[in-house]
């Protein structure tokens, strides 16, 4: 496991890596990006902002999605993977909204994981972006660079990374740091071919060190 010396200096090097480093859903509001994030589960974010496009320039509040038919929904988000259960999902939260939060979105974590579609990683999401809470989204690439770099262990859930990052980087830097640990993951240290040779991190990364001397 890293120390809290070599922890700061990932954070740092992330940090002059990928300093622009943010959310890469479009969107104008907090609704918006309620509805971006229920579509990007198991999606990209360049093919989510491809559909919302369109869908945000139909849509604009919880009636218009609840005024056209399941059907209809579904036809304008079909491109996405899982459209409809995924469709189903944005009118029973837009029904939440108008019944309970008068349309609005809510901004705390409970509230936002009662929503059909929203769990705890939409939910940190949001309230980190669209309302500027301190939050750490665990997503697949926040997961596989904490591991590989052994800021947290390989049999850790999304919950326990999630904890253990919290731990570990000051809770100011706890958003920011989301963003640059997706982007690390996203342009860097990928799932199937990380940039190790070239990585100002290798020398404290056991992964990249195993991958690095197999190749040689």
């Amino acid at each position: 496991m890293l120390t809290k010396q070599q922890i700061r200096f990932c954070l740092d090097e992330m940090g002059k890596m990928f300093p622009e480093a943010h959310c890469e859903l479009n969107h104008k509001n907090p609704f918006e990006l309620v509805i971006a994030v229920v579509l990007s589960a198991q999606c990209t974010d360049a093919l989510v902002n491809k559909v919302t496009k369109n869908l945000f320039e139909k849509y604009h509040t919880p009636h218009d999605y609840l005024n056209v038919s399941l059907e209809e929904l579904q036809n304008d988000i079909r491109s996405i993977g899982l459209f409809r259960n995924k469709a189903k999902n944005i009118q029973k939260l837009c029904q939440i909204l108008l019944e309970k939060y008068d349309g609005q979105v809510p901004k705390t974590r409970e509230e936002l994981m009662e929503l059909p579609g929203v769990g705890r990683k939409t939910a940190n999401v949001v309230m980190s972006v669209a309302f500027g809470v301190p939050a750490i989204a665990v997503d697949t690439h926040v997961e596989r660079v904490s591991k590989r770099l052994a800021i947290c262990r390989w049999k850790d859930t999304v919950l326990e990374v999630e904890n253990t990052l919290m731990k570990k980087v000051p809770k100011e830097e706890w958003s920011i740091t989301h963003h640059r640990m997706i982007f690390f993951g996203r342009y860097h240290c990928k799932a199937q071919s990380p940039k190790c040779l070239e990585c100002p991190l290798l020398e404290i990364c056991r992964e990249g060190k195993k991958r690095t001397k197999e190749k040689r």
